[in-house]
Parts: structure tokens; C-alpha cells; sequence
């Protein structure tokens, strides 16, 4: 499993750089795009968590592009709270077509990185998967809400900033909408992320068919 580095444009004309792991299965399911955490903590693209989900990727026949955001790394442009973030994260959707035509996308985010990815609209992307997804960040409805495409919420069960009666009520009017709690780890799921990852991956990708 090798990554492969590359350089995306977002519409804004902002260049991100981006992690593509090519799954080399002969059936290839879909292509997660993730987020990572937020960067004024020090999240990037090498996070376990999300390095852990293009593990899970690979292992479930899933091709994976993980996104450094605008500011991060040798990502162009400064840090946007959220907001033209969301570019950078569809720029990473663009390039599906060319990895894998008319491949589904599977929205894949942590923490901060998992709001974001709520809130990217595209028409090739067929679920959303958050791992840790901080209610306190979401100032408004996501876009993803009100889709009829799957969503998977895994929440820590020790999570320090999200509770999940808080998550459990935020999503309550959302369309096709699942909860899953994350035993016995919390916000930064520093002990099996890459077996929740590969379960969470595997319950949204159930979902699709």
C-alpha cells in the first residue's frame, strides 16, 4: 500500500496537496475523500485517524485521497474555519473520475475534518462517514442532512466535546441517519482506530447496495 502525492486546484485556484492510495482490487467499491482534524491543533493529512481510514479503505476494496487543508503543510492559502475548506475537499472529489470513472464517493472526515466533509456537496458522493464529528462546530444544518445518501456518525464514548444525547438530538431530523458509539476511547481514539475505521467503512459501504 504506497501513497501517491499529488497537488489538487481547488475552484477557488488554491493549490492543496493530497495522499492517493490506489487500491489494487480487481472490484473497486468507492473512493473515500477525507478530512482530517483541525489544524490549529495540529491535525494534517498523517493523523492516525485518518491514516487509519485509508488503511481501512484499502482493505475494503476502496480507492483513498486524504487532504491536507488550505494552510496546512504545502497546501496554498490560510486556514478558513470550516468554510472554503470545503473547496479543498472537493477538489479531492473531482479528482475521482479520473482514478475510477463514475466510481461513488464515500465523505470521509475526523473531528473537525468531519464537519467539514458533512458540508460538501457533490454529485458523485453516496454517503458520509465522521468519526468524532464535534456538534459545537456545526453552526448550522450541514448540507448532508437533508440528503437521502447515507450517513454513519461514530462517537467516542468518552468524547470530551460531544455527548451523544447532544449528537443524538443534532441529528434527530436527519435524512437516512446512523449513530454508533465508539466503546471504551475518546475524542482522539488513540486505541483501535484502524479497527473502528474498517467497521465504520464497512457498515456505510453495506449501505450502498
Amino acid at each position: 500500500m504506497e501513497a501517491e502525492t499529488v497537488y489538487l486546484e481547488t475552484i477557488d485556484g488554491i493549490a492543496v496537496e493530497a495522499d492517493i492510495i490506489r487500491c489494487e482490487s480487481p472490484i473497486i467499491h468507492a473512493t473515500v475523500v477525507i478530512g482530517h482534524p483541525h489544524p490549529l491543533y495540529g491535525g494534517d493529512r498523517f493523523n492516525h485517524v485518518v491514516q487509519a481510514i485509508q488503511r481501512a479503505a484499502f482493505s475494503l476494496g476502496c480507492h483513498s485521497i486524504a487532504v491536507d487543508f488550505r494552510g496546512v503543510g504545502e497546501s496554498m492559502a490560510v486556514h478558513d474555519n470550516g468554510d472554503s475548506e470545503r473547496l479543498d475537499l472537493a477538489a479531492a472529489c473531482e479528482l475521482v473520475d479520473l482514478l475510477e470513472p463514475d466510481n461513488p464517493i464515500v465523505m470521509a472526515g475526523y473531528s473537525f475534518g468531519a464537519v467539514v466533509g458533512l458540508n460538501v456537496s457533490h454529485p458523485y458522493i453516496s454517503g458520509w462517514l465522521s468519526f468524532a464529528p464535534p456538534v459545537a462546530m456545526m453552526s448550522s444544518t450541514p448540507i448532508a442532512a437533508n440528503s437521502h445518501h447515507p450517513k454513519v456518525l461514530l462517537l467516542p464514548e468518552h468524547d470530551q466535546f460531544t455527548s451523544e444525547q447532544q449528537l443524538r438530538d443534532t441529528v434527530a431530523t436527519w435524512k437516512n441517519t446512523q449513530v454508533e458509539i465508539l466503546s471504551s476511547v475518546d475524542h482522539s481514539i488513540a486505541v483501535g482506530a484502524e479497527q473502528v475505521a474498517t467497521k465504520g467503512l464497512a457498515t456505510l459501504l453495506a449501505s450502498l447496495k
